[in-house]
């Protein structure tokens, strides 16, 4: 269809377009020198562009990328430069991974004309404007804030909030983490403990978002924990004083004393962070929120087996770990130690005990008395001497030529029976360590004849002899 049959068809053109006559031909519009009115080409001009001021924010559009720099079309006479440091609160991040070309996005004034007449804009700095609002918002609500952890600093992470939040490492989880690398990367939620604008200072604290997200699951997971049962877990640290135990639901404490029936120099020579172990429940503070465990309450108790295989009356070997003014402590097996009275060092007087035995010398004793309840063992050399009937263990490794028929010890000779003592327990895989005189520890005597008794005990002894 021709024009001029539009025309016809539609008499009626475009009020910015010309006109028709009657036979159809077209009148164009007349131009005319200045049909702007009462304003100037200049106001005009202005008119149509966008008003901006330090410290506005603005939105536009990504219209370039390059390595250093980000074009913005806000509308304004020319596009507005965002530089690369001025894109993210992150540190050296490469523009392209910040934004994309096409992208509307707000950004704020630094200044309408720089030295090189550019207009300078802040993508972060518009962020942070609008993120200090929201978190205010959310501080004053006492809600949470999400954010991505971006960088790790010295004391804790900085975490990606819209503006820079400081989160310490010591509130990254319940309890303090060691390594916070492994968070780099990860989107975390925490509470605003801290906030002042004029000091850009946010400070956030995660073990304050769980604990109040936990509360209900720690109490639900407290309420069915009942002492006796017995738990597996993970052991999540090793302190000085004991090792934490992930339960699953929460942390327990195995204290160094409920680590090994033995004496423990350190946590750390039993477990390891990582070991699964089962352990028995001891206690519930449900107030506290605390749960004591035990590792040894599983394992079998070396008194319990000791007595179940040995007897009054029996002759054991030993050795001597400490002398006292009353006797001296033989270590008789493993973590066990048993007591001989002065007055059963030998069938003479004695006046100290170094007269008789010394650290580290190993022999015959009998087992005199056996207190389970108590844990405390009486022993005798000088009944020792005497001969008896060796516990079964000593039968089946000395042989027929250490004691007769009826098992009655006979003697075996010193270096001979030092050499298959020495044997033995070379082949059964326990130690006994030579604390060469030195005190022992009430835990490793396993608690041991009180020493105010025992002295009672001594001087009677004297009295008799």
């Amino acid at each position: 269809m021709t024009d001029t049959a539009t025309a016809i068809l539609d008499p009626t053109p475009p009020a910015d377009m010309g006109t028709f006559a009657e036979d159809g031909t077209y009148i164009p519009r007349q131009i005319v020198e200045d049909d702007l009115g009462d304003i100037s080409l200049d106001d005009a001009y202005a008119s149509t562009m966008v008003v901006v001021e330090d410290g506005q924010i603005v939105a536009g559009t990504v219209v370039r990328i390059d390595k250093e720099e980000v074009l913005l079309d806000i509308g304004y006479k020319s596009e507005g430069v965002i530089p690369a440091r001025e894109l993210s609160i992150r540190h050296d991040v490469d523009p392209g991974e910040v934004v994309a070309l096409g992208e509307e996005i707000e950004a704020l004034v630094i200044t309408r004309e720089d030295k090189e007449g550019r207009l300078v804009l802040s993508k972060k700095r518009a962020q942070y404007e609008r993120a200090w609002g929201r978190i205010e918002d959310l501080r004053e609500s006492n809600a949470a804030v999400k954010g991505m952890v971006i960088e790790v600093v010295k004391g804790g992470l900085i975490v990606d909030i819209g503006l820079r939040g400081f989160l310490p490492a010591s509130l990254v989880e319940l309890r303090r983490v060691r390594d916070l690398q492994p968070y780099v990367g990860r989107e975390l939620d925490a509470k605003i403990i801290e906030l002042d604008k004029n000091r850009n200072n946010v400070v956030l604290s995660r073990r304050a978002w769980l604990e109040e997200t936990q509360r209900e699951q720690r109490e639900a997971f407290l309420d069915n924990l009942r002492p006796g049962e017995i738990r597996s877990g993970v052991v999540s640290s090793v302190v000085n004083f004991g090792a934490f135990v992930d339960l699953g639901g929460m942390d327990g404490l195995v204290h160094v004393s409920e680590l090994s029936w033995k004496h423990v120099d350190h946590p750390s020579a039993v477990v390891s962070a990582g070991d699964r172990i089962d352990v028995q429940v001891l206690e519930v503070d449900l107030e506290r929120e605390r749960i004591s465990l035990s590792l040894k309450a599983t394992q079998q108790d070396p008194w319990q087996e000791f007595a179940a295989s040995h007897r009054v009356g029996e002759l054991v070997y030993g050795r001597i770990t400490k002398l006292v003014p009353f006797g001296s402590f033989v270590q008789v097996g493993d973590g066990i130690e048993g007591l001989v009275h002065i007055s059963e060092m030998s069938a003479h007087h004695v006046e100290l005990p170094e007269q008789v035995v010394t650290p580290g010398e190993e022999l015959w004793v009998k087992i005199i008395d056996l207190d389970l309840q108590r844990r405390r063992i009486s022993l005798s050399i000088k009944q020792a001497a005497e001969g008896g009937v060796v516990a079964a263990e000593y039968q089946e490794h000395f042989g027929d030529h250490a004691y007769d028929e009826e098992g009655n010890y006979i003697g075996t000779g010193g270096s001979e029976g030092q050499q298959a003592w020495e044997d033995y327990f070379s082949e059964s895989g326990d130690e006994y360590t030579d604390d060469g005189g030195e005190d022992v520890d009430a835990d490793t005597a396993g608690d041991p004849v009180e020493v105010a008794a025992a002295a009672g005990d001594a001087d009677s002894a004297d009295d008799e002899t």
